[in-house]
């Protein structure tokens, strides 16, 4: 998400009725915030019609807002408390903007990229904000037409939320794998699962990080960042995970779009047991576990590039490890907290479903190699953002 800040929604007739004491808690709240490209249904090509989708939005929680680039929007939910709440939430804000796509004769997709990504500039979305950011990172910004997911998990106290972003840091690129969608770019097969990520990491912040001791000294780093002009505010701050600058959240943002609502309600379920896991472990004094950054960063390169297959990069004991044995620890780590948050059944069975179909990399390349055409593969993405959606 390039927008100002994180932007999940409050529901308020629903916390008419709850204590808020219950949010206090940590991994509470959930929300999801999913970016699409637009696309012109017949050819997969990308095209700037987002200022059209945004013209006479939807009114309500799923009015979608607009992203750095022209050919890209974005959706959030309100606030949620459970996965079910997730997915009907992903599925309304999906129904609505694909009405409206299909109103205006375009359509919309969510994966990493597109085939048609990087072929040609689509142009900033006409905010001062953008047009600077597009003046001072040139080709960088020209580039951008990639589209990610985040999940947000509740975090009330901001200390906690800043030790929780250094804690689980080693975990993250197991979730980058699950959700790797955009093997494509520039109409080139990239060799990547994820050359979203590699696109991404140019950005000055963009990466993983650790170490932090308070949310003071992380304050200050982000004051000193956007004070020397490295980047504009505090919107700019890209890490793979974060504390929201505006709500008590955790932000995890490494994760690829995804077009199968399954993967979303998946990866968040995920993501919120790794939050409260990190937030136990660390209120019961449990150490960090140590890793340069420079492994970290290894880390993510090497879910990037090979996806679930073959191995991953564990940055603690700096060794290769299959796929599939650092999706089982990330599991088995996280089980309590599953557990704990009524997730781990439909957590189990959306992952069993995943490991046996494939990521999204996986599809859009079977997609390709049946006729050799990249419309194919634009055509599956639209098909598989719409499919959650007709389904329900």
């Amino acid at each position: 998400m390039i927008g100002d800040t994180a932007r999940v929604t409050r529901s308020a007739s629903a916390d008419e009725y709850r204590d808020p004491a219950d949010d206090a808690k940590v991994g509470a709240t959930i929300g999801v915030e999913e970016e699409f490209h637009v696309l012109d249904p017949t050819t997969g090509e990308l095209v700037p019609e987002a200022l059209t989708l945004l013209a006479n939005p939807t009114p309500g929680e799923h009015e979608p807002e607009a992203e750095l680039l022209r050919s890209a929007i974005e959706t959030a939910t309100p606030v949620c408390r459970s996965l079910t709440e997730v997915r009907a939430e992903v599925v309304a804000a999906r129904r609505a903007l694909i009405k409206a796509a299909a109103e205006h004769d375009v359509a919309v997709a969510t994966a990493g990229t597109v085939p048609d990504s990087g072929v040609r500039p689509m142009g900033v979305f006409p905010k001062e904000r953008y047009r600077q950011m597009a003046a001072e990172y040139q080709q960088l910004v020209r580039e951008q037409a990639v589209c990610a997911f985040q999940v947000q998990v509740g975090v009330p106290n901001r200390d906690l939320a800043v030790a929780v972003v250094s804690h689980l840091q080693p975990w993250l690129p197991v979730l980058l794998a699950l959700s790797a969608s955009s093997p494509f770019f520039a109409n080139t097969d990239t060799g990547y699962a994820s050359y979203r990520t590699i696109v991404w990491s140019r950005w000055p912040t963009a990466g993983p990080v650790h170490g932090f001791r308070s949310a003071a000294e992380y304050d200050r780093t982000v004051d000193t960042l956007v004070g020397s002009g490295i980047i504009s505010d505090p919107g700019m701050v890209y890490f793979d995970a974060r504390p929201s600058a505006r709500y008590p959240t955790v932000e995890l943002r490494i994760t690829d779009g995804c077009p199968r609502v399954d993967d979303v309600v998946l990866l968040t379920g995920l993501g919120r047991a790794l939050v409260v896991t990190a937030a136990n472990e660390i209120e019961s004094g449990v150490a960090p576990v140590s890793a340069r950054p420079e492994l970290l960063r290894a880390a993510d390169w090497r879910a990037a590039r090979s996806g679930l297959h073959g191995e991953l990069f564990d940055p603690v004991v700096g060794t290769a490890v299959p796929a599939s044995d650092a999706v089982r620890a990330l599991v088995e780590y996280v089980g309590p907290a599953l557990d704990a948050n009524g997730d781990t059944d439909e957590v189990r069975i959306l992952l069993a479903d995943l490991l046996a179909r494939g990521t999204s990399a996986d599809r859009q390349r079977e997609a390709l190699g049946r006729r050799g055409t990249f419309g194919d593969v634009a055509t599956l993405l639209i098909e598989e953002t719409r499919g959650g959606v007709d389904e329900s």
